[in-house]
């Protein structure tokens, strides 16, 4: 692994941390990397379970967009020409159960990022949105999938269309989190979790996720591809121009439609 991506594993517990500092912003290359640690790890027999975690102030902020400009299009991957929505899909081809630590910020492909897992840990003070539409555009890594099959579709809507930030407490509150911990506690809390899985028989456990998940990576894969048309276009707009620069600025956007 790069300086990006750190692994360890204690037991039958592995833990990932994303080290992009100070945001630990999305890239196709670190989806890659985490990628290729949870493959690595489904060929580890002493590994049951993974902890999925963030170094820093934030699990994942999302994309960079600051320092992109309207209509640059999703980044692509550096070494194959892979789109960083294909590298995500890896993730979901995984056997392994996946348990994030979700601390400070899990904002658009941060949050995406934090549904893959099969269970969050959070606390009160994490920050929580889907705020594609505030900058301007459609929903991506596989959010439109995803989100929707974990809180139900009426709630998914409400935070993909308003991009409303919401707190650990609410996040807990609507199945967005399993399990809300004291700030200081969260990766402790998800190791704890993260135990009490391993501590089950490692065959059962993939066979119940394999089971329960069966149908995701293929619904997964159909949402992104429409996700990545539609984001293709919309960052040609005027109003997404707007959405980046208002985040720049940190004021309200003003949208035209346009």
């Amino acid at each position: 692994m790069s300086q990006e991506v750190h692994v360890s594993l204690s037991g039958h517990v592995a833990t990932l941390e994303i080290d992009r500092p100070p945001n630990n912003h999305i890239t196709p290359e670190l989806v890659a990397e985490l990628a290729d640690a949870l493959e690595q790890f489904d060929r580890d027999e002493a590994c049951r379970v993974i902890v999925l975690a963030g170094r820093g102030k934030h699990f994942c902020a999302g994309a960079d967009l600051s320092s992109r400009p309207a209509g640059a299009g999703l980044p692509r991957h550096a070494a194959s020409g892979q789109t960083l929505y294909q590298e995500a899909a890896r993730l979901l081809r995984t056997r392994k159960p996946i348990v994030a630590a979700v601390h400070g910020a899990a904002i658009g492909a941060g949050l995406g990022l934090a549904v893959v897992a099969d269970f969050r840990v959070t606390c009160k003070e994490a920050r929580w949105s889907a705020n594609f539409a505030r900058l301007g555009f459609h929903p991506g890594f596989g959010l439109s999938a995803t989100l929707p099959a974990l809180i139900g579709k009426q709630k998914a809507s409400l935070l993909m269309m308003t991009g409303r930030r919401i707190d650990g407490e609410e996040a807990h509150a609507m199945g967005l989190a399993d399990v809300l911990a004291p700030l200081a506690e969260v990766r402790a809390a998800a190791c704890a979790l993260a135990e009490e899985i391993a501590a089950s028989a490692p065959l059962a456990v993939m066979s119940i996720r394999q089971t329960l998940r069966r149908d995701l990576p293929n619904l997964f894969c159909a949402a992104t591809e429409r996700e990545f048309t539609e984001q293709s276009s919309q960052r040609l707009t005027a109003d997404y121009a707007e959405g980046v620069l208002a985040m720049k600025e940190r004021r309200t956007p003003h949208f035209i439609g346009a």
